[in-house]
C-alpha cells in the first residue's frame, strides 16, 4: 500500500487546519495510518503544504485532544490507540467531504441534480474497488492544492 496523502485546497471554504483534522483523523480510524506510526513534525508538514506552522499545529493539538494522536519530546508525534468502543462518523469531516465535493462538482458547472444523481451512483457503487490515487508526493498540478505524503517520516514504534 502506497502512503496516505493529506492534501489542503485553499480555494475552499474549510479552513486549511480543519482539512488537515480531518483526513488524518479519518486515515487513522480506518486503519490507514495505524497505532505507533510516526507523523511528520509541525515544521515538516507545514513546509510539505505551503502553510504556516501554526496552521498544522492547531490540527495537531485537536488530534491529540480527540485521543487520536500523542506528542512527546524526543519521541515526535504517534497514532495513538484507537479507544475500543466504537466511534460514530465524524460529522466535521462528513460536512467537509460534501462541501468540497459539492464546490468542486459546482466548479464543473453540475447542478443539484446531477450532483445528488453522483452521490446515489457512488453509494450504489460502493462494493467496487476504488480506483488508487494518482497523485503521490508532495505538490500539485494545482496552485491552489497542495499535498503531503504521511508519515513523511519514521516508521512504526517498536
Amino acid at each position: 500500500m502506497s502512503d496516505p496523502a493529506v492534501r489542503v485546497d485553499t480555494t475552499s471554504q474549510v479552513p486549511p487546519y480543519e482539512q488537515i483534522r480531518a483526513q488524518l483523523a479519518a486515515l487513522i480510524r480506518t486503519g490507514r495510518l495505524v497505532e505507533g506510526e510516526r507523523l511528520p513534525t509541525v515544521r515538516q508538514l507545514a513546509v510539505d503544504l505551503g502553510l504556516a506552522p501554526g496552521t498544522v499545529a492547531r490540527a495537531y493539538r485537536e488530534l491529540e485532544a480527540a485521543q487520536l494522536i500523542r506528542t512527546r519530546r524526543g519521541a515526535g508525534t504517534r497514532v495513538a490507540p484507537l479507544p475500543d468502543a466504537p466511534h460514530g462518523h465524524d460529522i466535521h469531516q462528513l460536512s467537509t467531504l460534501a462541501r468540497d465535493f459539492t464546490a468542486a462538482a459546482r466548479a464543473l458547472g453540475a447542478g443539484t441534480e446531477d450532483i445528488l444523481n453522483a452521490v446515489r451512483n457512488a453509494l450504489d457503487s460502493e462494493s467496487e474497488p476504488a480506483p488508487a490515487s494518482q497523485h503521490t508526493g508532495s505538490g500539485s498540478a494545482n496552485p491552489t492544492e497542495a499535498s503531503a505524503t504521511i508519515p513523511a517520516v519514521g516508521s512504526r514504534a517498536r
